[in-house]
């Protein structure tokens, strides 16, 4: 089976993590795809398939006969998908040899066009799944879980050289917490890829590292007609506060390693008004600096309105995977190395976001992010293409060779988890 065929199965399973849940995972429905994928796991002959009780799904394929001493290597993808744009009641299509023009994205009033992606100009001729405007696909990332699957389907059913390989998929990446409970010793892997990215050849392995900062405002309210160096409006202040940030550091104005701050929510009244933010830079030095720029506005505001006006709060929620990799970068080498042989020119970029291979990297397992072939995640735009998905497949497998070619310079690393 080719891994498009999965994804167009996965999608329909309504899996969507909830940012405001307190339980793991944050919703039950994550283990309808966990206990679906358990089945199709063990039916194609994986070992060792393992649903705990957060939602996480384990794997091992056994080495081949003469390679059990390489190390093992694991391959992980997230079953959730964005919680603040619907992903139930998927309903995909399946366009064949796309012919460049505009996606009428069924009666949504939504059209996926190349005026909007310039990025579909390169995917004329192939075949892309779509969906009818009023979801998410779900590429993100049930189309690297398709990918996997189909690796591990292809491992065990073609003369492929490889040594033992893992299996993972995670609950709740969607919501920052998807390598928070990954067991490793059960995972029993040296290095690991994450199957999460996007166009097929680029690999990414340097992340933002991220904040996220909760701005509290307190008024004082009296009657407007006395008002006159009285009264402290909430709502006013925040945005006060919002416009000594640099105007030009937001998401809409920035590219590549470029940082920003990125306003996620506003509430208030008279009395009392709060922002959410989140804080982003690839660079560590310029992270602190932001992080410190908030700091300094509070300090501005409780000087001209009193102190405990504003209160700033922050809470570190990943960092650059970058510090990890460099040392270990071998594991990147390898997927770079793979791709050349599957006739994909590779490309490294950085993620404008995180990944669970940056949480995972920093708990003593190096994990770079692999592409899966898909497009405009976190959106009804979301599509994926058919032929570089296959493509990112036979990338995992090529990963799986290349890794049986030099397995001594593994075994004597220092890559222990």
């Amino acid at each position: 089976m080719r891994a498009y065929e999965r994804l167009m199965t996965y999608v329909k399973i309504h899996t969507a993590s909830d940012d405001s849940s307190e339980t793991v995972p944050s919703t039950q429905r994550q283990f309808d795809l966990a206990r679906y994928l358990e089945k199709e796991l063990k039916e194609l002959g994986v070992q060792e398939v393992y649903v705990d009780e957060n939602c996480y799904v384990y794997g091992r394929i056994p080495a081949a006969e003469g390679y059990e001493t390489v190390p093992c290597i694991g391959f992980i993808a997230h079953l959730d998908t964005i919680p603040d744009f619907s992903g139930e009641n998927v309903q995909p299509r399946l366009i064949e040899k796309y012919d460049g023009g505009d996606i009428v994205l069924g009666e949504s009033g939504r059209t996926l066009s190349p005026e909007n992606f310039p990025h579909l100009t390169r995917l004329v001729g192939d075949d892309l799944i779509v969906t009818d405007g009023t979801t998410v696909l779900g590429a993100d990332d049930k189309a690297g879980v398709a990918e996997v699957v189909t690796m591990a389907e292809r491992l065990l059913t073609e003369d492929i050289p490889h040594g033992p390989v893992a299996i993972c998929f995670t609950p709740d990446e969607e919501i920052g917490h998807g390598a928070a409970l990954l067991d490793l010793k059960r995972l029993g892997a040296v290095m690991a890829y994450t199957a999460d990215g996007g166009e097929a050849g680029e690999i990414e392995y340097e992340n933002f590292n991220a904040a996220s900062a909760s701005v509290r405002f307190r008024g004082f309210n009296v009657h407007p007609g006395s008002a006159k160096d009285t009264m402290i409006n909430a709502s006013l202040v925040a945005m006060e506060f919002n416009s000594m940030l640099p105007a030009g550091d937001t998401p809409r104005d920035t590219e590549e390693y470029e940082g920003f701050f990125h306003l996620m929510e506003m509430k208030g009244d008279v009395e009392k008004a709060s922002l959410k933010y989140i804080i982003r830079d690839h660079d560590a030095a310029t992270f602190e600096a932001r992080k410190l720029c908030l700091l300094h506005i509070e300090k501005l505001l409780n000087a001209r309105y009193g102190e405990g006006t504003v209160a700033v709060s922050m809470k570190e929620q990943y960092r650059n995977m970058r510090e990890i990799i460099d040392q270990h970068y071998e594991v990147v080498q390898k997927a770079m190395d793979a791709m050349q042989k599957c006739g994909i020119e590779p490309k490294a970029v950085p993620i404008r976001g995180g990944t669970d291979g940056a949480q995972l990297s920093f708990r003593g397992l190096p994990c770079p992010n692999l592409p899966t072939g898909g497009f405009a995640f976190h959106g009804p735009y979301e599509h994926a293409s058919v032929q570089q998905m296959d493509q990112c497949t036979d990338v995992l497998c090529e990963i799986v060779k290349e890794f049986c070619l030099q397995p001594q310079q593994l075994r004597d690393s220092d890559h222990t988890v």
